[in-house]
């Protein structure tokens, strides 16, 4: 796992103190970074086109324009003249050695967007929301410099936004390139090398990039073992009773040893999952909460005094004897409009889904703050996982999953792990990365993946 920083402007400042680059020099290696990147990716004789504000970011394009010039067809178009110091080398630099420079859009194969950073802090004017129209219908390869255009350091976008298909971001991940609002604008994100390894470039952070080698698996090693070796997770089944036998398949897909349905009666389940009215004796974990539905009061009480790992998903966050659980070691895996019933009940937030959207990092923050036992997995197009302030980032989501049930195959994962011995964080990290990576190897058309098709999938991860 990477870093992910709400800011980098101090880490380019203790660059300069500690290590003695100068912002010429961050800079020459942020352009290298995307010069690289070009030359990997295009061949020579390629047309380039950057379009440049008047700050550092049109800077670090100006000096990518000098790099570029003589192997690529490079042209620069200034939406704003250059107006900070470095701006104004670089735009020197460039003419000195020829760069051609441009008053207007033209067709191009790459078209490099280097017009605000993530220092854009007001309303963007009419030129350039036309101009970033203009852009984004090109029909060209789409660099975003540092960040695409029109995503403020809070990662809300500006009313229009630089549609990108590669940002290429200075030093370190930032957490704005990762909200829900922008994820569709980003592309694919990786991070330019300023001429120091990230090591040293790089403080502390309470917040991950997940990749996919960060899954643990639940492979068997012993051959001296029995299904009892493997954990005995409990699932309560409620009114939906699809939900708790979709949960209970993908469980016991991804290595329990035992699943039992709890439920009041009798039900049509596949034959290796058991049935029962009471929770077994065996148990090491439940699950409960998808296609709850109504739930008696003396259950819950009974649920929470058992001294077992705890996975909550669904209707649960509207009951109000959810606070119980929280002083838990427990993991709860809401969708936005759960976390903000749960955020309401937790006296923490009274605000909307598009309030949480905004603000996704910030509020799951200040609810691990008050909660440091629990778990939480907050869905969306970019999950978050987070426990006693760290924050954890997986990206791999895609619409293939917006379907009913693939949630309930979520809460299966993870809790099988809990069953199985994992904690409840490495639970909820290595399920919901099974869950998306499953998803993401599926071949067949995006709106065909069933959630039988997840659990398959997770079979050969």
């Amino acid at each position: 796992m990477k870093k992910i920083f709400d800011e980098v402007q101090s880490l380019d400042k203790r660059a300069v103190e500690k290590y003695f680059l100068s912002e010429d020099i961050l800079m020459e290696n942020a352009a290298l970074s995307i010069f690289n990147f070009i030359k990997k990716n295009f061949k020579k004789d390629k047309s380039v086109l950057i379009v440049c504000g008047g700050g550092n970011n049109g800077a670090d394009g100006l000096a990518l324009a000098r790099l570029l010039q003589n192997s690529y067809k490079v042209k620069v178009l200034q939406h704003i003249k250059a107006k900070s110091p470095m701006a104004k080398i670089q735009e020197k630099r460039a003419k000195a050695i020829g760069v051609e420079f441009v008053t207007k859009l033209e067709k191009c194969d790459i078209l490099v967007d280097a017009i605000f950073g993530t220092g854009l802090n007001k309303d963007i004017s009419f030129e350039a929301k036309t101009l970033l129209k203009e852009m984004n219908k090109l029909d060209a390869y789409k660099i975003a410099c540092d960040i695409p255009s029109g995503i403020n350091k809070d990662g809300l976008i500006k009313e229009i936004c630089f549609k990108a298909n590669v940002t290429i971001t200075m030093g370190a991940y930032k957490t704005s390139l990762f909200g829900d609002l922008v994820k569709d604008f980003v592309g694919k994100i990786k991070v330019a090398n300023l001429g120091i390894h990230s090591d040293f470039f790089q403080t502390s952070s309470n917040k991950y990039l997940l990749s996919k080698s960060d899954i643990k698996l639940p492979n068997r090693e012993s051959k001296n073992s029995n299904k009892g070796s493997f954990g005995h997770l409990n699932i309560i089944c409620g009114e939906k009773e699809g939900a708790s036998i979709i949960s209970s398949e993908a469980a016991f897909a991804f290595g329990v040893g035992l699943v039992t349905v709890i439920r009041k009666n009798k039900i049509l389940t596949p034959s290796f999952l058991m049935q029962s009215k009471d929770f077994s004796k065996n148990c090491t974990a439940i699950a409960f909460g998808m296609g709850l539905g109504f739930i008696e009061d003396s259950l819950l009480d009974k649920i929470v005094a058992l001294k077992l790992p705890k996975l909550l998903d669904a209707d649960i966050f509207y009951n109000k004897k959810v606070l119980q659980f929280l002083e838990q070691d427990c993991v709860l895996t809401p969708h936005p409009k759960e976390f903000i019933s749960l955020l309401k009940l937790t006296n923490l937030a009274d605000i909307s889904v598009e309030d949480l959207q905004k603000r996704r990092f910030f509020y799951v923050e200040k609810f691990t703050q008050k909660y440091p036992k629990v778990t939480i997995l907050l869905k969306g197009a970019n999950v978050i996982v987070a426990k006693n302030n760290n924050i954890f980032v997986n990206i791999f989501g895609s619409s293939k999953l917006s379907k009913g049930g693939s949630g309930d195959v979520l809460s299966g994962l993870i809790a099988s792990l809990l069953a199985q011995g994992y904690s409840s964080l490495d639970a909820t990290i290595s399920g919901s990365l099974a869950h998306t990576l499953s998803a993401k190897r599926y071949k067949k058309r995006s709106y065909s993946m069933t959630p039988r098709d997840i659990i398959e999938g997770v079979k050969i991860l």
